[in-house]
């Protein structure tokens, strides 16, 4: 079975669409970067590379610097899939990331998409210009 195309497109092609649902429903471009951060790992500077150097949705997430230990607490549907059911686990990573935009864009407090984790990463300090 070939690889779903997602994996191979470029996760700075999907960005702006992550960044414009949440915008649309009055939240910031901020806070999509505080929960990709925070499931991921990467801070400001490594998201601002990783957006810059165009690296595809395979290569954003094997390269991720730690994938936080809260991610098995995202669950629910996003597009009619439940994310815990996902088997393929790069699909599943993908769905996580949709699954808290989601949220983020339907108003949830950050503590909750957060899923109340209180490691350092929470918070991205400043945004990586480039």
């Amino acid at each position: 079975m070939p690889a779903h195309r997602i994996f191979s497109t470029p996760f700075a092609s999907v960005y702006p669409h992550y960044v414009a649902k949440a915008e649309r429903k009055g939240r910031t471009r901020e806070e999509v970067d505080q929960a990709i951060c925070w499931l991921t790992g990467y801070d400001a500077a490594g998201l601002a590379a990783a957006l810059e150097d165009e690296v595809d949705f395979a290569a954003f997430f094997e390269h991720a610097p730690a994938m936080t230990p809260h991610a098995a607490l995202i669950t629910g549907s996003i597009c009619g899939v439940r994310v815990e059911e996902v088997e393929d686990p790069l699909m599943r990573r993908i769905r996580m990331l949709d699954k808290l935009v989601d949220e983020i864009a339907k108003g949830r407090p950050m503590t909750k998409v957060l899923r109340g984790g209180d490691d350092s990463r929470t918070t991205v300090r400043a945004r990586a210009t480039g």
